[in-house]
């Protein structure tokens, strides 16, 4: 069949306020012209992140009827600990309210300054909390993840020649070697397992721990499993344990591929680093068995690990994004191929090449699609990865437009909308006109800073 029908059947519902656009062209003014700044009931569709915006299961709602409380000792903790070790046998799992504060406490002992950690491409909060201790992040990703066009099927790759050279450069001040599964910042595009055993061999080679994160293990399996040699016949929970028995620890939103509203956790195999981790949790998150996390929030974790790699799932899914990717390519939208995991990413900086990179052209894209159908987005680009710790703001490798696509939550019906809203848009994008931002925080900008249209600047 050609149909994309969703796996599953929906049992309950939540109303969408319908708004005009004379009306979100004021709410958005009223922000300051940043999309995190509207109130989620002024969306129609929204898609400014993937993470923690899911629609749980019914096996979820129903385990999460017996979390355990307590605060020391929790058996929601056991088998939110038997679930990860199943697909991520590492020795000691430390669980977090978030994968961000899991990177908080990896960087507070790895980080500091002087110390230089590489990535495929570090995502906001993880390039935020290695610059807040004073560390800087480095990317590495293949050349071909940087072209929007490029068909390669794993652009999210880790350039390893450069791996090497960055290992010989910087030597002793290099704590860890990361890799993020799948690319977000890149497109969320995947990463091939020789890839993930390749970079692995080299960190291990220079004596440098190897750390993963993991947010989207389980579409960038399912991409192995359809792209790479030899594993069309395995399945994903077999590639997905193949993926971390190569590394020494992880970083975990479990927002994200654990099919939850909240959770994460940081996982070691190091003893002694483990340690470390679990008092720095202890000040700053909760006891060891709950970091943070109440224990019904810990068996909805453990739940949606099983739920995640199933393959029907999986395969809809990816499904979803081709079809966006599709539509969008036959009226003209330049998208990031091959379709990625989570998002279906616009090349802003292609679409519209008359606004240069330092006005944001993927800000004004963003602002023009709220306005148009009130459809929420997220700019990938020069205003989140455009300023630098040590110089002056310099263009982003690419400007994206992220239309992150929350699990289970939306049907194919509001992806014709959206490609509706392109279609719309495409007449009216010669208009827009960039931004520039009137004021900003000194970390992770995009999250609250402030927005002016530029002078002479008609919004659509």
């Amino acid at each position: 069949m050609k149909t994309i029908i969703e796996p599953f059947r929906i049992k309950s519902v939540e109303p969408i306020r319908m708004t005009s656009r004379t009306e979100r062209e004021d709410l958005l003014k009223q922000s300051h012209y940043n999309l995190f700044g509207l109130k989620s009931d002024d969306v129609l569709i929204d898609l400014l992140t993937d993470s923690g915006t899911g629609a749980m299961s019914s096996a979820q709602w129903a385990a999460i009827m017996r979390g355990d409380e307590s605060y020391a000792g929790s058996p929601s903790f056991d088998r939110f600990k038997a679930a990860i070790h199943n697909l991520m046998p590492f020795e000691h799992i430390i669980p977090t309210h978030q994968g961000r504060a899991a990177e908080a406490i990896l960087f507070s002992i790895m980080g500091g300054v002087g110390r230089n950690i590489p990535n495929n491409t570090h995502f906001d909060t993880t390039r935020g909390n290695i610059e807040a201790s004073g560390a800087l992040a480095h990317d590495l990703v293949i050349a071909e993840g940087k072209d929007p066009a490029n068909l390669h099927p794993f652009k999210g790759n880790m350039d390893l020649p450069r791996l090497e050279a960055y290992l010989a450069e910087y030597g002793d001040s290099v704590p860890c070697v990361m890799l993020t599964i799948t690319n977000n910042a890149g497109g969320g595009q995947p990463v091939s397992l020789e890839n993930i055993r390749a970079v692995s061999g080299i960190a291990h080679a220079h004596n440098k721990p190897f750390i993963i994160d993991g947010c989207r293990f389980a579409e960038n399996a399912w991409f192995i499993k359809q792209r790479e040699a030899g594993q069309a016949d395995r399945s994903v929970s077999d590639i997905t344990r193949d993926c971390f028995a190569v590394a020494d620890g992880m970083t975990m939103s479990a927002k994200k591929d654990g099919f939850a509203n909240i959770g994460g956790w940081l996982a070691l195999n190091d003893d002694d680093l483990a340690e470390q981790a679990r008092a720095k949790l202890i000040q700053t998150e909760g006891f060891p068995t709950y970091g943070g996390l109440a224990g019904r929030d810990l068996e909805a974790i453990a739940q949606g690990l099983s739920e995640i790699v199933d393959e029907d799932y999986l395969r809809y899914r990816i499904q979803t994004n081709e079809y966006i990717i599709e539509r969008l390519d036959k009226i003209g939208v330049p998208v990031v191929k091959p379709a990625g995991g989570h998002a279906v990413f616009i090349d802003a900086r292609k679409w519209l090449s008359h606004i240069p990179p330092l006005a944001y052209p993927g800000q004004a894209l963003a602002a023009a699609l709220y306005q148009v159908g009130g459809v929420r987005s997220c700019e990938i680009g020069t205003v989140m990865f455009g300023r630098q710790p040590d110089g002056p703001e310099i263009p982003a490798a690419m400007d994206l437009v992220r239309l992150a696509i929350p699990r289970r939550t939306y049907t194919q019906s509001h992806a014709d909308y959206i490609i509706e809203a392109f279609g719309e848009l495409a007449e009216e994008k010669d208009q827009l006109a960039g931004y520039e931002i009137s004021w900003e925080p000194k970390l992770m900008r995009h999250f609250t800073c402030q927005f002016t249209p530029l002078d002479g600047m008609r919004q659509t």
